[in-house]
């Protein structure tokens, strides 16, 4: 059988979403860490042209993304699981709730790679505009959770907008990135989904140095 490697980091949230997909799929993965965030070749991130994280490994192929990633996983998969998928959505409230998030995620690891990696001055206009609106996309989310999860279609197994939102609360925390008393239902959330066997087996860490 083809192994499926996962090239991305413990620490990831964006590798995080694809490893609980993973392990709900029953899709059996390894992950091999990328350890310098810093490179500029693709072979670094598994050939990806973009030089983003993570990427699905197996036999001679590659899946760039972790959305690609969760469907490819999906599509190998015995388990004939009830996923909601973004083109699924057919309310204004989740479509947004979904949009939030993503723009919620690439705001974090603006911040991340562009002031803790980078270290470049938090003061940039730049810095202060993806903050503001990593902010304002929190509020939103937390202002509208009820009705987002409300809209979504059931019944279901998993949600991609689920699984994307509760790697980014927990990230949230992990990283110190932004505070989460703000948010108290984002924070409730996430919390109740942190007991699930699939949360428990992805928690967050930073892998260990290469030899």
């Amino acid at each position: 059988m083809t192994t499926n490697e996962i090239l991305g980091r413990s620490s990831s949230l964006y590798t995080r979403v694809a490893l609980i997909f993973a392990h709900e799929l029953g899709v059996p993965v390894e992950l091999v860490p990328i350890h310098d965030m810093t490179g500029f070749e693709p072979a670094v991130y598994g050939g990806n042209p973009a030089l983003k994280l993570p990427t699905l490994r197996r036999g001679g192929s590659q899946v760039f993304g972790a959305e690609n990633i969760c469907r490819a996983l999906a599509d190998r998969s015995d388990r004939n699981l009830r996923i909601v998928w973004p083109e699924q959505l057919r309310e204004d409230v989740s479509r947004n709730a979904q949009e939030m998030v993503a723009h919620a995620m690439a705001a974090q690891v603006q911040l991340v790679i562009g002031i803790v990696i980078g270290q470049l001055p938090p003061e940039n206009i730049y810095f202060v505009k993806g903050r503001r609106g990593f902010e304002g996309a929190l509020r939103w989310l937390d202002t509208n959770l009820a009705d987002a999860l409300r809209a979504l279609p059931t019944p279901r197994d998993l949600s991609l907008f689920e699984v994307m939102l509760f790697c980014l609360i927990e990230h949230l925390v992990f990283r110190d990135t932004l505070p989460i008393t703000p948010y108290p239902k984002l924070a409730a959330f996430a919390a109740e989904l942190s007991a699930r066997p699939w949360a428990q087996a992805t928690a967050y860490k930073f892998d260990a140095p290469s030899a």
